[in-house]
């Protein structure tokens, strides 16, 4: 029955499409285009020098993509015990404050502080725990 329970749901052990499997449709379009990128982005840039906002769009978008995340430049006070994080936190809410930072920025770079301080908190409990079991 194709893989398929009664009730339509994967038997178990059917590990479905194999990855990177492109889909009928993706394998039709690009059999299509095969060899033809030259000649349609060549066309695209007539488009676009002619004036056609749409082939302007699309091929600025290919020539510089939107930038994802850009680096943020502040003062941090350097971090080596977990309770450092509290004055580098307390550096980021001021470098928000102060407009130096986004306050999306200033959350991204408060969730980098407190992986970071996890991290050092597990280090520090790891060697508490390696001291104890020395005694």
């Amino acid at each position: 029955m194709n893989g398929r329970n009664a009730d339509g749901t994967f038997t178990t052990g059917n590990v479905g499409r194999p990855k990177g499997t492109r889909h009928k449709a993706t394998q039709a379009v690009l059999s299509l285009l095969d060899g033809q990128a030259e000649a349609l982005t060549q066309r695209a840039v007539q488009l676009a020098l002619a004036g056609d906002s749409t082939a302007m769009r699309l091929c600025l978008e290919r020539l510089a993509p939107p930038r994802k995340d850009a680096p943020v430049t502040f003062a941090l006070p350097s971090m080596s015990t977990a309770s450092d994080a509290a004055q580098a936190a307390g550096a980021v809410l001021a470098a928000v404050s102060e407009g130096d930072l986004t306050p999306s920025e200033g959350v991204q770079v408060m969730s980098l502080i407190d992986s970071f301080r996890r991290t050092l908190e597990v280090t520090e409990l790891e060697a508490r725990v390696a001291a104890l079991e020395g005694r």
